[in-house]
């Protein structure tokens, strides 16, 4: 299921795990090449488990269209509720250090829906974007279906997690 105001979009997929293990998948940097569903993210450089709002993870990136293909992103925790909710905001590192966000934020969302079974809703939302960014960048930048693998994907990895 999909849903889109003018600033954001979400989707929502029932995963067969308790929500404290879709959490535990989500707060490991190290799986979210494996859960998105773009193919743009490619590795962890911070590899330690999200634990507090504020944290900064890096993560590798592939896009064509990036003017280095190759690159890198900054994303700082801006939620972290275990189990219920966690996401952070993209960004980069500029050559003196300072990070810079774009104002766009990724975001989970659990719901137990019994013993077993989550529902889980990631929501893009890029309504913080400034004007200077948007006049570059299309958002968003994928087509809804992204967020919806994204959720398969995850569903797979917490499966595999709980064998």
């Amino acid at each position: 299921m999909h849903t889109r105001d003018q600033e954001s979009v979400s989707a929502t997929l029932t995963v067969a795990a308790p929500a404290a293990r879709v959490f535990a998948v989500l707060a490991d940097p190290t799986a979210h090449a494996a859960i998105d569903g773009t193919g743009w993210v490619q590795e962890a450089v911070d590899r330690a488990p999200l634990t507090e709002a504020g944290q900064i993870f890096r993560m590798g990136m592939y896009h064509a269209d990036h003017p280095d293909h190759d690159y890198q992103v900054v994303n700082k925790v801006e939620v972290l509720d275990p189990p219920r909710a966690i996401g952070w905001l993209t960004g980069e590192e500029k050559g003196d250090g300072h990070l810079e966000f774009g104002g766009w934020l990724w975001r989970y969302d659990l719901a137990p829906l019994g013993p077993s079974e989550t529902g889980v809703t990631l929501t893009y939302d890029w309504s913080a974007v400034p004007q200077a960014i948007r006049e570059y960048i299309q958002f968003p930048p994928f087509g809804p279906e992204h967020l919806t693998n994204s959720l398969h994907h995850l569903a797979e990895l917490v499966a595999a997690a709980g064998r």
